[in-house]
């Protein structure tokens, strides 16, 4: 089977499927599309992720869009070391993690509406870092409460799961943009632990082919 991963070394949708990829031990191929020329724009990318968004994955020349079904779909064709727990109560408590983020927090911080917000709203950089660090922050104390009700070490148990593949990235987009994350302990915990593990070194940013 042939994998290969669409990407931009800073998406963070990117970010979290190369960390579900390292997690499962999988080797893979890496297509990068540079977000800051609109690379993923282009006619020849859209064929492959009509949106012209990244990340998108190609299985023998098969694709699958948007990061969250990347990763259950891994986790399903791939289920040796497990992104989803097994109890159906507890895979619902990752899966609303993931959403929290993937759905609440990124999307309002990440390039488009960035862009949007400078170029059509006339937001100037100081009311930029406060649009980003409020909805960073107010995601982030419901995910607090969460990790601290089912983590254990990781955001939920003792295990990396789905929920921590959403988790770093959206750290380290917030300190890119310089949002105060001392008020959660648990999320920077559950990151710690992640982070500490040799098989996520290649998924990071910085290791990325196309990173600077």
């Amino acid at each position: 089977m042939n994998l290969t991963l669409h990407d931009y070394w800073r998406s963070g949708a990117g970010f979290r499927v190369r960390l579900a990829l390292a997690l499962k031990g999988l080797d893979y191929d890496r297509v990068s599309h540079d977000l800051r020329t609109g690379e993923q724009r282009d006619q020849a990318y859209r064929t492959i992720a009509p949106q012209g968004l990244v990340p998108s994955l190609e299985v023998d020349g098969q694709p699958i869009s948007q990061s969250i079904a990347i990763m259950e779909w891994l986790d399903e064709r791939f289920p040796t070391r497990p992104l989803l727990p097994a109890p159906d109560m507890d895979r619902a408590v990752v899966r609303s993690m993931c959403g929290l983020v993937a759905c609440d927090i990124h999307p309002l911080n990440n390039l488009r509406i960035l862009t949007y917000l400078r170029k059509q709203a006339g937001f100037d950089a100081t009311a930029q870092q406060a649009w980003i660090a409020h909805w960073v922050t107010e995601g982030f104390a419901a995910l607090e409460t969460l990790i601290k009700r089912h983590g254990n070490g990781f955001a939920f148990g003792m295990v990396p799961s789905m929920a921590d593949c959403c988790i770093m990235p959206q750290i380290y987009s917030a300190r890119r943009f310089g949002v105060d994350l001392s008020a959660f302990p648990a999320i920077l915990g559950a990151h710690d632990a992640l982070l500490a593990l040799p098989e996520i070194a290649s998924a990071l940013p910085e290791a990325q082919s196309d990173a600077g």
